[in-house]
């Protein structure tokens, strides 16, 4: 499994599940402004999520906002253990929303550089989905959630979906 995750790129690692054609997932055209959000509109992501991917565990702990900020945290375990974490926010950014985060190896090194982050800016936003450029959130109910990022990489674009359930332990 670690062999495995070692050769995604890192924009895949965010989540795992079922590959399918782009259909969730939005892009800004070339100039074109984030659109306009409140953090307040995506309270519905609090919580506690768990899903399977890659035959383990995908866990996602969201904060409730504070300071203008989701904090998340992530990890995935499979039977060799945590095969890796992330750690990231949902930032307020003037009249928008910004979707940052860092991947961590399971020894808590570091992938990206010390002050680089992955960033995904907002292009839409529903009642039920906010879409950053190549990750979506979409809620189904009060207890499940789908996510989708889309993997843009020479010749392969596709998008991959995972389904989430809010765990209560």
């Amino acid at each position: 499994m670690s062999t495995r995750l070692s050769i995604i790129p890192v924009i895949v690692c965010i989540f795992f599940g079922t590959t399918i054609k782009a259909q969730k997932t939005k892009q800004l055209g070339e100039g074109d402004a984030p659109a306009p959000a409140l953090l307040s509109e995506i309270t519905w992501l609090e919580g506690h999520w768990r899903g399977e991917a890659f035959g383990g565990i995908a866990e996602e702990i969201w904060s409730p906002p504070l300071g203008d900020s989701m904090f998340f945290s992530f990890r995935l375990i499979d039977d060799e253990g945590v095969q890796f974490y992330e750690l990231g926010h949902i930032i307020q950014q003037e009249n928008s929303l910004l979707l940052q985060l860092k991947h961590f190896s399971k020894d808590l090194k570091g992938w990206e550089t010390k002050d680089e982050t992955v960033d995904f800016k907002l292009v839409d936003k529903d009642e039920n989905a906010f879409y950053f450029e190549g990750f979506t959130i979409e809620r189904i109910d009060k207890n499940h959630i789908n996510m989708y990022v889309l993997i843009d990489e020479g010749d392969l674009r596709e998008e991959t979906v995972f389904s989430y359930k809010k765990y209560r332990p």
